[in-house]
């Protein structure tokens, strides 16, 4: 290896640790416009091949969306859910390298009527916790959480602290469930859920419904709703024995 080749290695290694770290740390956020060739040559003193090798390398890791006559962006990080699974939130969120927060919204106790009880599997009149939250990923919201716990199931969750801990994982924590169900439809944001998510009204969004069960009957009925551009379910299957 030649010492110029060498140094073009090195400053490869450089300029992609640099860019790499910027929009990882949030410097850069999703959106953007990344400095042009030219430029970045200039900066670091090398050639403009060296430099459209590390955009290359970067576009094929899917950190950056490469568009023509435009320049070089951010992309906005696709999180990815197994279907079948009950996934941690926060987990998705810090696979992406995303500083994770949640909010609660809003916190009521209600008794199942008509509406509840197309949604959980409660009698008539049962007492229920609602609660309202939205999860952050970085700057940006990452999905709204609508939930309902039964209260029959789960007493402690009417004086537990969902400001301090988010309930997906409060109730991981606090009731084995023996069964689960899901049901994942789109739908187009309304005036509400856009202000949420920060997205435009009308938008598309991926919908992700699940209902659990344990020994004692249903425990909870969440709904969660995240921008459709920013979300993709996961599913990995074997064939059928025959």
């Amino acid at each position: 290896m030649t010492e110029d080749s060498g140094r073009e290695r090195t400053l490869h290694q450089r300029i992609l640790g640099d860019i790499e770290g910027r929009i990882v740390s949030g410097e850069w956020p999703p959106g953007h416009r990344l400095p042009f060739e030219m430029e970045l040559a200039a900066q670091y003193g090398c050639s403009r091949m060296t430099v459209n090798k590390v955009m290359t390398q970067l576009a094929k890791s899917g950190l950056i969306e490469r568009r023509r006559k435009s320049g070089s962006f951010v992309t906005q990080p696709q999180a990815q859910s197994a279907v079948l699974e009950i996934t941690d939130i926060e987990a998705e969120v810090r696979s992406l390298n995303l500083a994770y927060g949640f909010r609660l919204m809003k916190r009521a106790l209600r008794k199942a009527g008509e509406e509840e009880l197309r949604l959980i599997d409660v009698a008539e009149g049962a007492p229920l916790l609602a609660l309202s939250c939205v999860h952050m990923a970085g700057p940006r919201p990452f999905c709204r959480e609508e939930r309902l716990i039964s209260l029959a199931a789960v007493p402690e969750a009417e004086t537990a602290d969902f400001t301090a801990t988010p309930p997906g994982q409060w109730l991981i924590g606090q009731v084995p469930w023996s069964a689960a169900e899901h049901r994942i439809r789109a739908v187009n944001a309304g005036a509400d859920m856009a202000a949420a998510l920060a997205i435009a009204k009308g938008a598309a969004c991926l919908v992700v419904e699940r209902r659990t069960w344990s020994g004692q009957g249903a425990v909870t009925q969440v709904c969660l709703t995240y921008p459709g551009d920013s979300h993709t379910l996961m599913a990995r299957f074997t064939p059928a024995s025959q």
